[in-house]
């Protein structure tokens, strides 16, 4: 069963050995349909982790996340492709995951090693990665490189610094739109309980 209709909202976190938000690895069900947005993450590995490997199948997609604000971090971005753990060794090393539509805008980090880990999979890569509005401040230690990347493709606007070949600027305005329209999950009621 797949999870979707996912929200995320208004999200503080401390966690200096994870991300502030993960999906995967296990998703053999997919994943699709995620909505995060007003996301505060201090001393934390990742802003947004997505982790898959060989033999894993299933699928990420339609990820929207706006409004991070990131303080003293690894990787702001993170996805990959080699998380290589699974449950048993009955998996099927030939199910290739999907992940595609990942979409980040308006994110402010700082203290940053590193802008960006993205590392799909030889032979399938990860598509349609879009990042919009996007300032990282490096740390004084930070990387050589603040990107690395390989196996994806997709599109950058008004991104800093500079992210990898990959990932080309594209000058058209509107890139990674945020969806207005709401999730149907939104529109459930509650039902009140009484005790009487």
């Amino acid at each position: 069963m797949p999870t979707k209709q996912l929200i995320i909202r208004r999200l503080t976190c401390i966690s200096p050995f994870s991300a502030a938000i993960a999906l995967g690895s296990e998703m053999s069900g997919g994943i699709e349909d995620v909505r995060a947005e007003d996301i505060t993450a201090i001393n934390t590995e990742s802003g947004v982790r997505i982790k898959t490997a060989v033999g894993r199948g299933g699928y990420v997609r339609d990820v929207f996340v706006k409004g991070m604000n990131l303080h003293t971090m690894k990787w702001v971005f993170w996805i990959t492709g080699n998380y290589g753990s699974h449950a048993d060794n009955n998996y099927d090393p030939n199910a290739m995951p999907e992940i595609k539509g990942i979409n980040y805008r308006d994110v402010v980090a700082e203290n940053v090693t590193m802008a960006a880990r993205l590392e799909g999979i030889t032979g399938d890569p990860f598509t349609g990665i879009c990042m919009s509005n996007v300032s990282i401040g490096l740390a004084a230690k930070a990387k050589k490189y603040p990107w690395r990347c390989a196996d994806v493709a997709g599109i950058t606007s008004a991104v800093v610094p500079q992210p990898c070949e990959q990932l080309p600027e594209q000058k058209e305005q509107g890139a990674c739109e945020f969806p207005a329209e709401s999730l149907g999950v939104e529109r459930m009621e509650l039902q009140k309980c009484s005790f009487g």
